[in-house]
């Protein structure tokens, strides 16, 4: 715990820390509340699909594009603008009953204007800790993130039981607002200044790491959404609803797990097979999920599960933050969100396909298959990962040439 207590001594650092995790809770809501409130709008879990993957479509695009205009115009203008636009949208959706093909279109505008924040903190946290406190401030941002991941869905169906899915819109967009506004106004903000790029859109997808980090990251995440609409529907009631109290006490189990593995696992020396290592551990909790339903049986493996969820975000942010020069950190980390947020939104829309055809087990079954591929894709970079141990986590230089280092 003192490493967690020494990164106290950087000012700012445990405000930009919370600011950027009210500011990026939205995005753990945003999935299973539109897929709830298509559902119920139009009939089916299909056309919620439809929706979210325009809305994935749309953060495909945006994600390494606002990177690369916060180096271009500043962070605040970009973070500000993004987050008032998408914030709009969502009200719409919210309060407007609209024409399907209307609805796929804003939500593929609300893709693309979803505010940056991922790569925006990820790239200020080198600059605000020694490099010696680095893989620590990862590891807390990776076991906070799960207030996001998956304490965000049970907010979402509390909301949504207790009120309704357009409020559950309603409160996603206010907190995109509030926890943007105080993370913008951050001091900490205005002393990183970005560097814009000196090669063109993509280039950074020439550090292997940055490809590799990002599969990863939509695998994973698609994973996570699968298995949390999967338990929503374990546990709907029979006429189909979604208040059943049950579904958020095992995600919020399921964050408790990530919560302890990130604080004991997650700022250990990362070696090239812990990606792969963490991984396997969430899905061997997730595969166990179908042996049955019951809920007692689902808190104690996904527990376990859990453990490895914020070590492996930690792992992927180590590995950009090492191999990748910090003139393009911002781009590289919008890609990564890129693969995180079209994460989310796939896996929602394969679970809600899923979960027509097979009920709440087809959801999981889609999220162990997602975390399969992710672990066989780990193992088949493991000459790509760099080996962190003993090591201080630098940026490399912005001069010399190009290498990414190898295990």
């Amino acid at each position: 715990m003192g490493l967690y207590r020494d990164l106290g001594s950087n000012p700012g650092v445990f405000r930009v820390l919370g600011s950027q995790l009210m500011a990026r809770f939205p995005f753990g809501m945003l999935s299973i509340i539109v897929l709830l409130h298509i559902q119920l709008a139009y009939g089916d879990y299909t056309s919620a699909g439809i929706v979210l993957a325009s809305q994935s479509v749309g953060q495909a695009v945006s994600g390494p594009l606002s990177s690369r205009l916060m180096g271009k115009w500043g962070m605040r203008p970009v973070l500000t603008a993004t987050s008032i636009a998408c914030s709009v949208l969502l009200v719409v959706i919210a309060v407007v009953h609209l024409p399907l093909p209307v609805v796929t279109a804003i939500a593929l505008l609300v893709g693309l204007t979803t505010p940056p924040i991922t790569p925006a903190v990820r790239t200020m946290y080198p600059k605000l800790v020694p490099g010696k406190q680095l893989q620590a401030l990862f590891s807390l941002d990776a076991a906070a993130q799960e207030i996001i991941w998956v304490i965000g869905p049970v907010v979402a169906v509390f909301v949504t039981s207790q009120f309704s899915t357009a409020a559950g819109l309603g409160v996603a967009a206010a907190f995109m607002l509030l926890g943007g506004a105080w993370f913008i106004s951050s001091p900490a903000l205005g002393k990183v200044k970005l560097l814009p790029s000196k090669r063109g859109l993509g280039a950074v997808l020439r550090y292997p790491t940055v490809v590799i980090g990002t599969i990863l990251s939509f695998f994973f995440v698609a994973s996570f959404a699968a298995i949390e609409a999967g338990i929503v529907a374990a546990f709907a009631g029979p006429d189909g609803g979604h208040g059943s109290i049950e579904s958020g006490v095992v995600l919020a189990i399921f964050a408790g797990g990530s919560l302890v593995g990130g604080l004991l696992i997650g700022h250990r020396e990362m070696r090239p097979w812990s990606p792969a290592l963490r991984i396997v551990l969430v899905l061997a909790g997730t595969a166990a999920c179908l042996v049955s339903l019951n809920i007692w049986w689902l808190c104690a493996v996904l527990f376990i599960g859990g453990m490895g969820t914020a070590p492996t975000f930690a792992a992927i942010s180590n590995i950009v933050s090492s191999t990748v020069r910090f003139s393009e950190t911002a781009e590289a980390y919008g890609w990564i969100g890129t693969g995180t947020l079209v994460g989310v939104a796939t896996g929602s829309a394969l679970a809600g396909v899923a979960i027509d055809i097979g009920g709440a087990r087809g959801a999981i079954i889609v999220s162990a298959g997602l975390l399969a591929v992710c672990a066989i894709l780990a193992v088949a970079t493991l000459r790509w990962m760099p080996d962190l141990k003993g090591r201080s986590i630098e940026p490399p230089p912005e001069t010399g040439t190009l290498t990414i280092p190898l295990p």
